[in-house]
C-alpha cells in the first residue's frame, strides 16, 4: 500500500503543511539501483584522538572518494582509540562542525573498538558510543542514517562498511554491528569488503541458496535479491502455496520446493532434495496467531512457537549435522523488533522471535568453529506487506512514524540486510542481530 502522506509532504503544501503543524516530514529514500549502486558524493573520514588502525584501503573500495565539496554523502568517524571521557570530546569536535552538511540520504559510522573489560575507563568511553550514535540518529533527519561498526582490524569491517556506506542500508540505522576475524575463510586475502563489481558483479555466483517462506512477501524479495546477487535459489514454502513458490523460482531460474518446514523430517528431505549441498540457509517463514494471553487458547501459541522458532532449531540442526550446509556458508535467520520490545497480543510472536535471537547469539560461536559457518539474524520493524496493509488505518500510521525515518520499510531493505550477511566477504560478522526498522523508537 502507498504511503501517501510520504508524497504529500514530498510537495510544497506539504512540506508547509507539516513544518507548520510539527508534523514528520520524511525525505524518500534513496536505495540500491543498477543505475545508482553507490551514494552519490564523497567521502569524509576523520579520526577521533588516535588510532593504531589503518581502514583507508577498504574506504578506498567503498565507492566513494574524498569529499571535496563540503556536503560529503557519508562520513566515517574513527574513535577506536577513545579511551575516556576526555576523549569523547574528540567525538564531538570531529561531528559537530560537519553533521549539518551531511548531504539528504547520507550516512554517518563510527568505529569503536571492543569494550576492554580490565579497564573500566576504556568500556565506559566505548559504551558511550552506542548513546551517542542513536541519539544522532533520531535527529539527523533528511533520510540519513547513523550505525556504530566495533573493531579490531580494518581489513575485516571491509563487508560491513561497504553495505552501510551504501544505498542497500537505506531502513538501516541506530545499530551497533560487531566485526571480528573472518571464521570461514572463504575469501582470498586482499578481497574482504570489496565491492561486488571487483568480484565479477555476482558474489553468490556458483553457491545455493534456500529462502523458507519465499513463495511471496518479504520472502520473495530474498530470493529476488538473492538470485541477483548471482545464487541459484531454492524457494520453500507448504504445498498451499505450492503455485506462487513455483511462479518466484521460475522467475529466478531456481528451484520450487514445497515442504511444511514443520514437519519432523523437513531437514532430511531438504537434504535430499540438494545433495550437492547449500550454501545460504535463510529462515523466512513465519506466522501470527494474535491475542492478549488471557484470551490466547494453546491452540494459537502452538503453531507460532512451531514455525517461527522450533522448525528453525530442528532445520538447522538437521543440516549442519548432515554436512549439507557447506564450509563457507551462511545461516540468516529472521527475529522481529516485537522479539526485542514486545507487542501488546503477541506474546507467542515475541517469545518465538526472541528465541531466535536466543539461537543465533548460541549457535554462532560454536558453528563458526565446528562447521565454519557464520549464523546471524535480521530483526525487521514495520515493513510495508500485504498483512501490515491490513492494519487499521491509525495503528498502520503510528507504525511507520515512530521511527527516526518516519517511514516504513520496504521487504527489499529486509533482503538487503540478508545478502549482505550471506555475502562471501562477509565471514567476519557472526552472531550479530541487525534491526531493520528505520531505528524504530521501540527497543534497543
Amino acid at each position: 500500500m502507498a504511503d501517501r502522506y510520504l508524497s504529500f509532504t514530498g510537495t510544497a503544501p506539504g512540506r508547509f503543511l507539516s513544518r507548520r503543524l510539527g508534523l514528520p516530514r520524511p525525505v524518500a529514500l534513496k536505495r540500491w539501483s543498477p543505475a545508482r549502486p553507490d551514494l552519490e558524493g564523497g567521502l569524509l573520514h576523520l579520526t577521533a584522538g588516535t588510532s593504531g588502525l589503518a581502514p583507508a584501503p577498504v574506504l578506498a573500495r567503498a565507492g566513494l572518494g574524498a569529499d571535496d565539496t563540503g556536503r560529503p554523502a557519508a562520513v566515517v568517524l574513527d574513535a577506536t582509540g577513545v579511551r575516556d571521557v576526555e576523549g569523547l570530546a574528540g567525538v564531538h569536535a570531529a561531528l559537530h562542525p560537519v553533521v549539518r552538511s551531511v548531504a539528504a540520504n547520507g550516512r554517518v559510522v563510527l568505529l569503536g573498538a571492543p569494550l576492554d573489560t580490565a579497564d573500566h575507563h576504556q568500556a565506559a568511553a566505548q559504551q558511550a558510543l552506542e548513546g551517542f550514535i542513536r541519539s544522532l540518529g533520531k535527529e539527523i533527519g533528511r533520510g540519513s542514517t547513523v550505525n556504530l561498526v566495533r573493531l579490531t582490524d580494518a581489513d575485516a569491517a571491509g563487508s560491513a562498511l561497504r553495505f552501510l556506506l551504501s544505498p542497500r542500508s537505506a531502513y538501516v540505522s541506530g545499530q551497533v554491528i560487531e566485526v571480528g576475524v573472518d571464521v570461514t575463510a572463504t575469501t582470498a586475502p586482499g578481497t574482504e569488503g570489496a565491492p561486488a563489481a571487483d568480484q565479477g558483479g555476482l558474489p553468490l555466483a556458483g553457491r545455493t541458496a534456500l529462502v523458507t517462506g519465499g513463495a511471496r512477501g518479504i520472502g520473495e524479495a530474498v530470493a529476488t535479491t538473492l538470485a541477483r546477487d548471482g545464487a541459484k535459489v531454492v524457494v520453500l514454502d507448504v504445498p498451499q502455496a505450492g503455485a506462487d513458490a513455483r511462479r518466484v523460482a521460475e522467475r529466478l531460474g531456481g528451484l520450487a520446493l514445497p515442504l511444511d518446514i514443520t514437519a519432523a523430517d523437513a531437514g532430511a528431505r531438504i537434504a535430499e532434495a540438494l545433495p550437492d549441498g547449500l550454501d545460504v540457509l535463510v529462515h523466512n517463514a513465519g506466522i501470527t496467531r494474535d491475542r492478549r494471553l488471557a484470551r490466547m487458547p494453546a491452540e494459537r501459541w502452538a503453531p507460532v512457537l512451531e514455525v517461527n522458532l522450533a522448525s528453525v532449531l530442528r532445520t538447522t540442526d538437521a543440516l549442519l549435522a548432515a554436512g549439507t550446509l557447506k564450509r563457507g556458508g551462511r545461516i540468516v535467520a529472521t527475529a522481529s523488533l516485537t522479539g526485542i520490545a514486545g507487542n501488546t497480543g503477541q506474546t507467542n510472536y515475541g517469545a518465538s522471535k526472541a528465541g531466535v535471537i536466543g539461537l543465533v547469539r548460541a549457535l554462532a560461536p560454536r558453528a563458526a568453529t565446528e562447521h565454519g559457518v557464520t549464523v546471524n539474524a535480521v530483526a525487521p520493524g514495520f515493513i510495508e506487506t500485504q498483512m501490515t496493509a491490513a492494519v487499521p488505518l491509525f495503528l498502520r500510521e503510528a507504525g511507520r512514524r515512530m521511527n527516526s525515518l518516519s517511514q516504513g520499510g520496504l521487504p527489499v531493505d529486509v533482503a538487503e540486510t540478508t545478502a549482505w550477511f550471506a555475502h562471501p566477504a562477509s565471514g567476519a560478522v557472526n552472531g550479530q542481530v541487525v534491526r531493520v526498522c528505520g531505528q524504530s523508537l521501540l527497543g534497543a
